[in-house]
Parts: C-alpha cells; sequence; structure tokens
C-alpha cells in the first residue's frame, strides 16, 4: 500500500506543475487522498467485507468528491488532478501513468454483467469531462479530449475527440479513417430523399398520374411567424386563378 502511495505520490510531482513538493502533495491533493483510500476499500473488497468496503468508499467519496467502486482495479502511480466528479466503475482497469481530470467518468452502457467498464492502459491521458462507457480498452498513451463520448475500442497512441468519439490522430499522424469520410447529416438527408422518392412512387400508383414533391417558386420555405392565416389562404388562392388563366 505505501509502495503504491509513493507511486501516486510520484505521479503527481511528474505531472502537475504547480506541486512545489512531496509533503505537501500528500496533505493536500484530494486524487492521491481518493486513491489512498481506494486501497484501503479494495482490500477489504477482497476480504469479502463488501459492506464496510462500500462504506468506505463512500466517506472517500464525501471527502474528496471521487467516487471509485472499491473492486476496480489501479495500480500504483495513476494520477487524478482535481478530481471533483470523477466517477470509477466496478470492473474498470487503470494501468500506471494514467493520467484523470476533472468530470471523467469510466463507466458502463447499461445493466450488462461481466466485464462492462473500460481497461485504461499505461499513459492514457483523460481530460476533463470526457465519458468513457464500454468494456473496452484505451490503448497505451492514448489522448481523449475534453467532453468527449468514447463507445468503443481506441488504438494506442490515437487522439479522440467529440460526441461520439472518433480518433482525429494516431502517433500524431491524421489517420485516413473511413469514419471522415462520412457525414452523418449528409447520409440522413440521403436517406430522406430516397423514401420521399419511393411514396411519390407509391402515390402515383394510386392516383393514376404523375406525382412530384416540389415548392412553388414563389412559395416560402420558413414563413415569416405570426403572418395572418387568412392572408396566405387569399394569396395562395390569387396564385392558383392567375395560374388557370393562363392554361
Amino acid at each position: 500500500m505505501f509502495k503504491r502511495l509513493r507511486a501516486d505520490i510520484d505521479a503527481a510531482k511528474r505531472n502537475d506543475p504547480a506541486a512545489r513538493n512531496k509533503f505537501e502533495i500528500w496533505l493536500t491533493y484530494s486524487g492521491v487522498h481518493a486513491l489512498s483510500w481506494h486501497r484501503f476499500a479494495n482490500r477489504l473488497y477482497r476480504m469479502h467485507l463488501k459492506l464496510l468496503a462500500r462504506m468506505a468508499s463512500q466517506f472517500a467519496k464525501f471527502l474528496t468528491g471521487i467516487e471509485i467502486h472499491p473492486a476496480a482495479k489501479i495500480e500504483g502511480g495513476v494520477f487524478i488532478d482535481h478530481g471533483t466528479g470523477v466517477v470509477i466503475g466496478e470492473t474498470a482497469e487503470v494501468a500506471t501513468g494514467v493520467v484523470i481530470y476533472q468530470g471523467v467518468t469510466l463507466g458502463g452502457t447499461g445493466k450488462e454483467k461481466g466485464k462492462r467498464h473500460p481497461t485504461i492502459e499505461r499513459d492514457v491521458v483523460i481530460s476533463s469531462g470526457a465519458k468513457v462507457l464500454g468494456g473496452f480498452t484505451v490503448g497505451e498513451g492514448a489522448k481523449i479530449g475534453a467532453g468527449a463520448v468514447v463507445l468503443k475500442e481506441v488504438p494506442p497512441f490515437a487522439t479522440v475527440v467529440g460526441v461520439p468519439g472518433r480518433v482525429v490522430r494516431i502517433g500524431g499522424v491524421k489517420p485516413d479513417l473511413q469514419q471522415e469520410k462520412v457525414d452523418p447529416n449528409a447520409e440522413e438527408i440521403r436517406a430522406l430523399k430516397h423514401r420521399v422518392h419511393k411514396l411519390e412512387e407509391a402515390l402515383a400508383k394510386l392516383t393514376g398520374g404523375k406525382v412530384e414533391c416540389r415548392r412553388e417558386e414563389d412559395e416560402e420555405l420558413f414563413p415569416a411567424v405570426g403572418e395572418d392565416r387568412g392572408e396566405k389562404d387569399e394569396n395562395r388562392k390569387q396564385r392558383e386563378d392567375e395560374h388557370n388563366d393562363h392554361e
């Protein structure tokens, strides 16, 4: 336990430029305190004293604002910076050298049993507010951007950003991935156009004539809010009469 505590303090000193000395870190850093309490709770949990383990973890949450399930596996040398709002789930595994900032969640995606929380390999950096959800692995040296929601496996030395999270760099080089060539909005519009064509074909069969969904040239796509309904109907009727006269 004391060996891991020294490793946690060394990690804080190495990763936080504001840290002045190890004694100050031991006294004041909530991330170090939370991990120390977790070592104690984890030992109780492995001794099958699960109620006491949960009580210890909840007391640590009250003191530090960091919630770590007592069954989570966390190696020495992990640094939780600031830490408020950090949640680490039951089957999560965190390797040495990992840096976790405030608001991070290492959680699951449902009520499934078994391995449902992520495995974080060595030297991963998880930025503020990121959510890593699921029983997959985040590869060594990866970086998770602030606010990202990661739902699938991350390769080693990759950089992930966005909601949902997508890989934008691997080893500092932009990858040629299919995910970057797909625009979800364009795909949705394409699907809607296909559906409109199908509906036009079905309606044409029912009516016996060609049906085409189109917009009049002078029809407003977004009419002004509060426009008088009677005036709109009168203008439409006038346009129809002019069209019939031309015919």
